[in-house]
């Protein structure tokens, strides 16, 4: 039986498990190490008529209060062998963006600099398209494998219907296990000098010091919305321990013990206010899971 699987946890607060450091439990948790034990959970969860939630690290996920009913799947460090391959990387979809990144680097390998301050793992950054400073996965993905029905399949670049946080995988239920990128050849010098570049902006204009889930919402087409939240002076606005940064207006941040209740609370009055402000209606980035 599921319950009975190996390594299976029940009643695992999934506040251990999101960057925003709020929500409810997971009736049921597991941390596969290797496709045939994904395999083995998820055809056990579909012969039980367990209903299953796929988790990376957790970086764009707001988990309700309630927490999520059935079976929680967490491709994370145990899911996280990476390599090079001449020009490629090669990884499973739980390996770390960043530490994709250094592995690069030290390849000298470079085309993946943008991504050594995204919180994600690469399966989740190709899920939403993840980007930042000018790139994102669609431009340096080659191909990924993914899991659905039992069997593994290879999906190139051009079949993923990558665009603005959207990936096919939104789409087919797939469940993606690797990831191909790639990259090309560089000086090791320059690749740690975009780096670090990168690195100081995020230091000097993100709340790195709080939990959050990065950009609360996508950009609206034609405005950036930090700028809109900070005209609707939005900025250091709270619901108990959810609030605008001060740092930046795009975050929502967890300034300690704040639920998703207060978080969502505030998501909609900053929607609200900025429509009313500006005319414009914000759309999430972050994903909502859960019940209340």
């Amino acid at each position: 039986m599921l319950s009975n699987f190996e390594g299976i946890k029940h009643n695992e607060p999934m506040n251990l498990h999101t960057t925003f450091r709020t929500g409810g439990v997971a009736d049921l948790f597991y941390e596969p190490h290797d496709n045939d034990s994904l395999k083995a959970v998820l055809a056990e969860a579909k012969n039980e008529n367990v209903p299953v939630t796929v988790i990376g690290n957790g970086s764009n996920l707001l988990v309700l209060d309630g927490g999520i009913r059935g079976l929680v799947i967490k491709l994370g460090k145990k899911f996280s062998a990476s390599e090079t391959d001449g020009e490629f990387v090669v990884a499973q979809s739980g390996a770390l963006m960043s530490q994709v990144a250094m592995l690069a680097y030290n390849a000298g390998l470079g085309g993946f600099e943008f991504a050594q301050g995204i919180p994600g793992s690469v399966g989740g950054g190709l899920y939403m398209n993840a980007g930042a400073y000018g790139g994102e996965m669609k431009d340096v993905i080659q191909s990924a494998e993914y899991l659905k029905d039992g069997m593994i399949y290879t999906i190139n670049a051009g079949d993923m219907k990558l665009s603005y946080r959207k990936s096919i995988f939104m789409e087919n239920g797939g469940v993606i296990t690797s990831v191909r990128l790639k990259l090309y050849r560089d000086n090791k010098e320059e690749i740690l000098a975009k780096i670090n570049d990168f690195k100081c902006r995020r230091v000097s204009k993100q709340p790195l010091e709080f939990a959050s889930a990065g950009s609360t919402f996508k950009r609206p087409e034609g405005y950036f919305a930090g700028a809109l939240i900070e005209q609707a002076g939005l900025k250091g606005k709270n619901v108990g321990a959810a609030e605008v940064s001060q740092k930046h207006a795009g975050f929502i941040i967890n300034r300690g013990g704040a639920t998703a209740k207060e978080i969502l609370e505030l998501i909609e009055i900053v929607k609200e206010t900025v429509y009313k402000d500006a005319g414009v209606m914000l759309e999430t980035e972050v994903k909502i899971i859960g019940e209340e």
